[in-house]
């Protein structure tokens, strides 16, 4: 994948990501990921970047809110990173603040995230100092109004005038990708509230849109008598995948390969296309096979995954 290195002004702008102050490994203090990134061993690159010809994001879909048990990395109720001492909320409910938004991207993308899971930046993902993960909030534009729902799965920024740092795909939801940084609104979502309101809204089967880099992620949709028969000819003309992950690195996408490979004992493929290695379990012959395959994800530690079918 082509880079093109973010101008001067904006890496200053990103430096609680690039720098001192982004996000770090799946530690409870942070001080083996803040040593590893100190000594330049951590990270292949020394400073962010974006790709040159980016895939078109604008219409990845929101984290879907819904109950997830606290991951086992990144909650411990105090952790120290550079010398500070944070300490994470006992519960989100009722978080909301303002505050400046920042970004991280190809730096980060394919490591590691505070609780364990894959930095993929093209899914609707955060890090925060303080709030428990996975918790999942609400950003909101304070210049544009725009607004997108994002899955709190890392620790930072640990920038004293930072409120949250936003995956590519969330910045670039926000129009906050060319200035760095931009006002937000930042509030945890009830989830009990939200699936009320939304009816009890569970993730489905979304489908790739041609020449995208899609996220992890499933779409909001309640799942349908058309869509459900729509999936079965789908398995019927073309095998599924369920993808788990968009990497930019080759060689995280074929660790993540054998991790998934030795914990499913199931066939798991890296498919590479737009710059992007895809990690897909499959093929899954019928569609019925999907929800328990996504289940047993989910049991492993990967809490996002959604379908893409073979390409013709």
């Amino acid at each position: 994948m082509m880079l093109r290195w973010l101008p001067i002004a904006l890496v200053a702008a990103l430096a609680g990501c690039a720098g001192g102050g982004g996000p770090v490994a799946p530690s409870d203090s942070g001080q083996a990921a803040t040593a590893t990134a100190a000594s330049g061993e951590r990270y292949a690159m020394s400073g962010d970047a974006y790709p040159e010809e980016p895939p078109d994001v604008s219409r990845v879909p929101d984290a879907i809110p819904r109950h997830e048990p606290r991951s086992r990395g990144g909650n411990r109720s105090t952790y120290e990173v550079w010398g500070k001492t944070y300490h994470v909320l006992p519960d989100a409910s009722g978080y909301a603040r303002q505050g400046t938004a920042s970004w991280y991207g190809e730096k980060f993308h394919g490591y590691a995230t505070s609780n364990g899971e894959i930095y993929d930046m093209y899914k609707m993902s955060a890090a925060h100092r303080s709030l428990p993960l996975p918790t999942f909030a609400r950003v909101t534009s304070l210049d544009n109004g725009r607004s997108v729902i994002v899955r709190v799965n890392d620790r930072g920024p640990f920038h004293s005038d930072r409120e949250i740092d936003l995956s590519y795909a969330a910045a670039a939801r926000l129009d906050i990708l060319d200035n760095g940084t931009g006002r937000v609104r930042v509030e945890a979502i009830d989830v009990d509230r939200w699936l009320a309101a939304n009816n009890g809204a569970n993730p489905v089967a979304g489908t790739e849109r041609r020449g995208a880099v899609q996220p992890a992620a499933s779409t909001t949709a309640p799942v349908t008598r058309e869509a459900s028969s729509a999936a079965g000819r789908a398995a019927q003309d073309r095998p599924l995948y369920l993808q788990v992950a968009a990497l930019g690195s080759a060689d995280s996408a074929r660790a993540l390969r054998a991790r998934l490979e030795s914990e499913l004992s199931q066939p798991v493929r890296v498919a590479e296309a737009s710059g992007a290695h895809r990690v897909q379990v499959g093929p899954i012959s019928r569609a019925d096979q999907v929800e328990p395959l996504r289940e047993a994800l989910q049991r492993a530690g990967f809490a996002e995954s959604f379908v893409v079918k073979e390409a013709e």
